[in-house]
Parts: C-alpha cells; structure tokens; sequence
C-alpha cells in the first residue's frame, strides 16, 4: 500500500509517517518501479503500535524500547515494565501539579466575581509572585 493508504488505515499523519521512518521507529519500505513507498499489514502494526504507545503518553525513546523488546518476543519483560512504571510515576506527578493548578486558579476566580480590572484579584494574584507556594508553570 501506499503511504497515503497507510495513513489512513492507520489514523496517522504522512509526514509522521515520514518522520517515523527518518528517526528508525518504522523501518523504510520498498519501492515499486515508480519510486512510490510500498507498505506491508506489518508495517501498518508497527505505526498502530507506535501511535498506541504515543498515544499514552511514552516518548519516542521508550517506544523505541518497547520495539526492541517486542522484536524479541523470549526476553524477560522487566523493562517494558521499568518502562511503564516511571511513565505512571510521571503521570501521577503531573496530575499532582494540574490538581495544584485547579484549586489555585479556582481560589482566584473565587475571590474576583466582578469588579473593575484596578480591584481584579486575578491579575493581582498572577502579579504576586511571591503567593505562588508551588511551581505552576506549564510543563
């Protein structure tokens, strides 16, 4: 199939197809004699794979692994597990930040309602540095 068929078999973007193939996570297909891509099911399940992974949130380093793990089928899973183990402790630290972040953003909308901007306590509070117990910055 075509990369454009393989898009949309797949849900994915071509140029993220393209990439995909530039870094190694998809490997380059063959070529017909008119110098198209010529993609394979297999190749189909390895973006479905890649988009699954990324889709949870693993950066392209771990799927990367995952892929070298999957591609030896015998070898003791405790990396993959490693893998996903600090992905979930990732992911919990950030929902700790973004559950910080909704109870300061809804502490300041609580004490604006109204008003002029010269009284707005949500431009004082984002003007106040020194209130900011926590980093909320975005990541």
């Amino acid at each position: 199939m075509k990369i454009g068929e393989l898009a949309r078999a797949t849900g994915a973007n071509i140029e993220t197809i393209r990439y995909y193939e530039r870094i190694g996570l998809l490997p380059r297909p063959p070529r017909t004699e008119s110098n198209y891509r010529d993609y394979g099911p297999k190749d189909a399940e390895r973006l479905a794979f890649v988009r699954h992974a990324r889709g949870l949130g693993f950066d392209l380093t771990d799927v990367r692994s995952f892929i070298d793990l999957a591609e030896q089928p015998d070898r003791d899973c405790a990396e993959a597990d490693a893998i996903a183990s600090r992905h979930l402790s990732a992911v919990e630290a950030k929902m700790e930040q973004l559950a910080r972040l909704r109870d300061e953003l809804g502490r300041m909308i609580q004490e604006c309602r109204g008003g002029s901007v010269s009284s707005c306590r949500i431009i004082e509070t984002l003007g106040d540095h020194s209130r900011c117990g926590a980093d909320h910055s975005p990541a």
